[in-house]
């Protein structure tokens, strides 16, 4: 008979190594399933498993792996820029400690796009989950060396496209309330002053509902773009300031139904990047965890 009892005990790692591969709460849902399904049948059929922990992750991680090859080449024919799906609050599932946060941001699961799936397995599991090479050599079926080769050639893009200096926690506190302050009075000086001189916004709308299907650069162009969003804001809108991914982000409410979700990506001096949410498939899980409902906004035009 199938003993559930191991696979529960890891069921949160499971779920926080397949989000942070996928990007994708429902996807990561999805893994975690058939990694269930796969640990019922060999239990079941009494195979003998010393470490569940072990055989478990490596069940995930292949599984993430397979999901991330078709899953590219849906990302290639989606409307508009493509961003993760945003998680409310911090969550312990996800994330005990300031590094996981730090791994868990939108800005940190954008980054990760730029790796291919190999890369991104073995970077995840080497520096942010702490295994062993020779583990995640047996995991993504490579060698020991070669897993070396990937994750540093992983950290290499990474770093990339990483702010140099990056802002303190108290610091991104400060600039969201500034930034949401500057939005909400119209203040485009005031708002300019919150962004880096390189700022950029990405609207992830999926095609479902308005919004910019290229990014917005440059600090003038954005903040005349987010004061002309917001200055078409019905007298309904109110925006909250939530944790988002373990980071302070923004919560646009109409009626009390969440319509979009802003993130940022900050650099010391400044917001260098916003990713806007405004799909509602992708908004579920945060209009769930703030207010209950389980649907957000329905596709507009």
């Amino acid at each position: 008979m199938a003993d559930s009892g191991p696979f529960l005990e890891h069921r949160s790692l499971l779920f926080s190594i397949a989000y942070r591969m996928l990007g994708s709460v429902v996807d990561a849902e999805d893994a975690v399933q058939e990694t269930y399904l796969r640990w019922r049948r060999a239990t079941g059929n009494g195979e003998e498993i010393r470490s569940p922990k072990a055989w478990l992750t490596t069940i995930i991680s292949r599984v993430c792996l397979d999901q991330l090859g078709s899953a590219r080449a849906k990302r290639e024919q989606y409307v508009g820029p493509w961003l993760p799906e945003p998680l409310a609050g911090s969550s312990p599932d996800v994330a005990d400690t300031v590094a996981d946060f730090d791994s868990l941001s939108l800005a940190f699961l954008v980054l990760l796009e730029s790796l291919s799936p190999k890369e991104r397995a073995v970077f995840l599991l080497h520096d942010v989950f702490g295994y062993d090479f020779a583990s995640i050599g047996e995991i993504v079926g490579e060698s020991d060396a070669y897993c070396r080769q990937l994750a540093k050639r992983a950290r290499e893009k990474m770093a990339e496209r990483r702010p140099r200096f990056e802002a303190n926690q108290a610091q991104r506190e400060r600039l969201t309330a500034d930034f949401l302050r500057a939005v909400s009075d119209g203040d485009m000086l005031a708002l300019i002053e919150t962004l880096t001189h390189d700022a950029t916004v990405f609207s992830d709308g999926g095609g479902k509902v308005n919004a910019a299907r290229k990014p917005v650069v440059g600090r003038e162009k954005v903040a005349l773009f987010l004061t002309n969003l917001a200055r078409r804001a019905s007298e309904e809108t109110r925006f909250r300031v939530e944790p988002i991914n373990g980071q302070p982000g923004i919560v646009t409410l109409v009626d009390g139904v969440v319509r979009n979700v802003v993130t940022f990506d900050f650099a010391d001096s400044g917001i260098r990047t916003i990713y806007i949410v405004v799909n509602p498939d992708k908004l579920r899980t945060v209009a769930s965890a703030l207010t209950g409902v389980t649907h957000a906004a329905e596709p507009h035009s």
